[in-house]
């Protein structure tokens, strides 16, 4: 750290020459700007730079540079182990820049690095085109593309990362560098996965797709219902086309209309299909589910940004999250993952989910550092309360669905979905075979490892 009459006067320079808003330590808004999705991370960072452009954000990575102060980047700061805040360094928050630019004759999209995936799917809405896009519209476009991408309709288009054109970084020495197939190849590579390790991302364009229309069905069943329903929904994915997608959940039942009154803030077993396609399709599909015996149906054709929204968190919730990447979706794991419902904490924003994979992932490039690509369902306890009182409750359950899981792991991981889970699970995050690879970028781009918050690839 600097001498603090250089750090003061580097700061007057700051607020001078940002074009966006500085928030330090008992400024107004300081604590609203240091405000995260996890309530659970509270932590205060010297300085705040709310950056409104690219050289904004150039100035404030020198600005850190100079200070030798540490580096967090704030995209949309959905981080489970909350890596978009530190304490006593610099937050470079992207937030202003939201800008979505979409191209429809190229089938492509340009996304600034502080949108979140509302302002993607609600841009591209009115052309029916879409992207593979996170399963809550706060979550930030960049770290959700850059960590690898899983969504909604990823069997049918590919994760996120499938679909990266290109990307404009800011690099740690405060260079503005382009990746793509082309330019920065080995950068280019390295973003595929490798989250925010070599750059802070100011825009990313992305491969657009038809979208002419998007249906899903979702049932809710009693507990002792859930494993038949389980299987209605693993035969109906793994039996039917790649439009389908959806989730397998365990959740509290919600003060919704369509949910019988007495089953409000009770345990329910639910199925998600989504179908990348008219509501006749989904109806198809969801037969054999409504054969199950369920208290709560609905139904319907919608605009998928619509549907994006409709199962968001609110902010300022207690959140802890891990996954298992599974071989497969056999009854006697069924069995076993429908038990330990039972110890999920209720009535709470917790989910016990069951995410398929398979279609487009499957099919999908096999070069890009993206080790779970080849498993065909995910594991996914979200952890989400709002006591402090259950913090060790809610852990205790979600470390519990990660060791019964264990027996059918693939061992590999999609890093977004987990917290700080130690250097193991970053190697599983990447791969063994990609680590050595993705240190030399790390070495170009970052060596001094000044983009340490996140899931950090130390350089070689």
């Amino acid at each position: 750290m600097a001498p603090l009459s250089k750090a003061g006067n580097a700061l007057a320079a700051l607020r001078e020459d940002l074009a966006g808003e500085v928030f330090a330590p008992g400024d107004p808004g300081y604590d609203d700007a240091r405000r995260i999705f996890n309530a659970m991370i509270d932590r205060r960072p010297a300085v705040i730079a709310r950056c409104e452009s690219v050289e904004d954000v150039v100035t404030a990575v020198r600005f850190a540079r100079d200070l030798d102060l540490p580096v967090a980047v704030r995209g949309g700061g959905h981080s489970v182990a909350g890596m978009s805040l530190n304490d006593g360094g610099l937050v470079i928050d992207l937030r202003l820049m939201n800008d979505v630019a979409v191209h429809p004759a190229a089938r492509a999209v340009r996304v600034a690095g502080g949108a979140v995936m509302g302002d993607l799917d609600r841009a591209c809405e009115p052309y029916k085109l879409s992207t593979t896009g996170g399963r809550v519209s706060t979550t930030g476009v960049g770290g959700y593309v850059l960590g690898g991408g899983s969504g909604w309709t990823d069997r049918k288009f590919g994760l996120a990362v499938d679909n990266l054109l290109g990307a404009e970084l800011v690099t740690a020495d405060g260079s503005v560098v382009e990746a793509t197939a082309q330019e920065n190849p080995e950068l280019f590579w390295a973003l595929h996965g490798g989250g925010g390790n070599f750059g802070i991302a100011t825009s990313l364009t992305l491969r657009l797709h038809d979208l002419p229309a998007f249906s899903f069905a979702l049932l809710m069943a009693l507990p002792e219902h859930g494993p038949a329903l389980a299987r209605a929904y693993r035969d109906a994915v793994e039996e039917g086309p790649d439009d389908l997608g959806g989730g397998f959940i365990y959740l509290t039942g919600p003060p919704e209309d369509f949910v019988p009154a007495h089953l409000h803030g009770t345990l329910l077993a639910a199925a998600i299909l989504t179908f990348t396609g008219p509501e006749d399709g989904v109806r198809k599909a969801a037969a054999p589910l409504l054969a199950v015996p369920h208290e709560a149906e609905l139904i319907a054709e919608l605009p998928y940004a619509d549907f994006a929204c409709m199962l968001d968190d609110p902010p300022g919730l207690r959140n802890y999250w891990s996954a298992e990447y599974v071989t497969g979706a056999p009854d006697d794991m069924l069995e076993v993952f429908c038990s330990r419902a039972e110890s999920m904490p209720v009535p709470s924003n917790c989910q016990h989910v069951l995410f398929p994979q398979g279609g487009a992932i499957a099919a999908g490039p096999r070069q890009w550092p993206v080790p779970y690509r080849d498993a065909p369902w995910v594991v996914h306890p979200f952890g989400v309360w709002e006591d402090p009182a259950d913090d060790e409750r809610a852990m205790a359950w979600v470390r519990g669905v990660r060791a019964d899981a264990r027996p059918w792991s693939t061992g590999a991981v999609y890093l977004n979905f987990t917290g700080d889970e130690g250097p193991e699970r970053i190697v599983a995050g990447v791969g063994a075979e990609n680590l050595h690879r993705l240190r030399t970028v790390k070495r170009e781009y970052d060596p001094d490892n000044v983009f340490r918050f996140n899931h950090n690839i130390t350089p070689l």
